[in-house]
């Protein structure tokens, strides 16, 4: 998702033959960043939860998602999953006060992975095509628009345990997600911020990067980064952006708590 206050999950993105079929586990996050893409002002998360992977052939709870994979070659995948990220309110957001909060949203849909790179080596490319419908959590579910984040990843996996990973996205979306983020409709219009209509189209440019390691049985640490830009941006001329990039950085402590003897196929 685009603009709402995703809580990255890499450290249990580890789906590969070796790995168990299913972990049960303590996740623990702490994370900084924009309140949104174009935001000058930064919020705070820190949580604790419990999580579930399961690395099946068909049914995949992993890599921050739930789905299921529907076709599964050396090549190419493809999967119908769900996401989610968090929301921030508005009266936390100076320029968005006495607007709507950004609320908790989900994302469904179907995802085309190509993969690049093939075989059992430590380095991996990939292009990952998710199209996503986006809905409200804390609204009933009321639909928020439609989200096209294509991205190209590079993994890198070491036998004794470090892991790190970069990705270079776009986020696309339609007028109801621009809208959602970057419009101001005339009620909520001051002196302040103009009364504004969002258009569709790219919403921001997206550089990611990650490093983990397992420091102790059961225990991975990792470490995040993210910067978002809106240079070029369909809506780059809302009064809600203040400014065109910004970064977000965090930690992930994961403890596997309960693991199958069976390994995962892939």
């Amino acid at each position: 998702m685009a603009a709402s206050l995703a809580v990255p999950l890499p450290a249990l993105a580890q789906a590969a033959s070796g790995f168990p079929l299913w972990e049960l586990g303590v996740v623990g996050v702490g994370v900084s960043q924009q309140a949104y893409p174009g935001a000058s002002e930064r919020v705070q998360q820190a949580l604790v939860l419990p999580y579930l992977v399961y690395r099946g052939e068909f049914l995949r709870v992993d890599r921050g998602s739930a789905g299921v994979r529907a076709i599964n070659t050396p090549a190419f995948e493809v999967d119908i999953g769900f996401a989610g990220s968090l929301g921030s309110r508005a009266n936390d957001i100076t320029v968005r006060r006495g607007m709507a909060d950004l609320g908790t949203v989900v994302e469904f849909g179907p995802r085309l992975r190509w993969n690049l790179t093939q075989g059992a080596g430590p380095d991996k490319w990939r292009v990952d095509l998710p199209l996503r419908g986006v809905f409200d959590l804390s609204n009933g579910l009321a639909q928020r628009g439609v989200a096209f984040e294509p991205e190209l990843v590079f993994s890198h996996r070491d036998a004794d345990g470090l892991n790190y990973s970069a990705g270079l996205s776009t986020v696309w979306g339609n007028a109801g997600l621009a809208d959602t983020f970057y419009g101001v409709t005339a009620a909520e219009a001051t002196a302040s911020r103009p009364a504004y209509a969002a258009q569709s189209g790219l919403i921001g440019w997206r550089l990611s990067g990650s490093v983990s390691r397992q420091v102790a049985p059961g225990v991975r640490l990792l470490a995040f980064g993210r910067i978002d830009s809106v240079a070029g941006a369909a809506n780059q001329g809302s009064p809600l952006v203040q400014q065109t990039s910004g970064a977000s950085a965090g930690v992930v402590l994961t403890y596997s708590w309960r693991q199958s003897a069976e390994r995962a196929v892939d």
